[in-house]
């Protein structure tokens, strides 16, 4: 496998002999990453690669627009995580905190989903979250991010995402200590 050099890949995209081959090493790179950041927010698989396509269609559409004065990351995930919202706004049948147990159903039955009922049972309690505080605990919990990054992705304080962190755990383990 070839090493990955952003600084590099991002300048061939600028060059119009080379920039379908440096897209390709883009959707390389970020599809598996943002594919998993994509389902822990719109959960079924099928809508996840829906979402993920859309993605990176619109990072197609507007590289001329990226400045590389933030991170190509942070840009990129930004893009990821407005189109999931934008594609659970627009779900019709969308996950709503009075459907609690479908959510654990759907995943165990889901042939994508290797987890067990324990985990299914988290996702259906993180499924209950209202749409910041589920967004923010699975950019923090599952991925990692720190608060500074996530300020960028959502364009909020650190404060308000931390506030929205610690809500979210405690309405998480309300949630599993009433399903105990």
């Amino acid at each position: 496998m070839m090493e990955y050099n952003e600084k590099e890949i991002l300048e061939a995209l600028r060059n119009e002999k080379t920039k379908y081959h440096a897209f390709s090493q883009l959707v390389e790179h970020y599809r598996e990453p943002l594919y998993w950041r994509i389902r822990r927010i719109v959960i079924a698989h099928e809508d996840a690669n829906d979402v993920l396509q859309n993605t990176f269609i619109k990072v197609w559409s507007n590289m001329d627009k990226f400045q590389m004065r933030a991170q190509f990351s942070t840009w990129i995930n930004r893009i990821a995580i407005n189109e999931s919202l934008d594609f659970l706004r627009s779900k019709k049948d969308k996950i709503s905190t009075d459907e609690y147990g479908g959510v654990a159903i759907k995943l165990l039955a889901d042939d994508y989903f290797d987890g067990d009922a324990t985990q299914a049972l988290l996702q259906e309690a993180i499924a209950t979250l209202p749409e910041v505080q589920r967004t923010v605990f699975n950019l923090r919990y599952f991925d990692e991010m720190k608060y500074n990054e996530m300020s960028q992705v959502l364009g909020t304080s650190e404060g308000a995402l931390k506030a929205s962190y610690h809500l979210a755990v405690k309405k998480i383990c309300d949630f599993l200590k009433l399903r105990d």
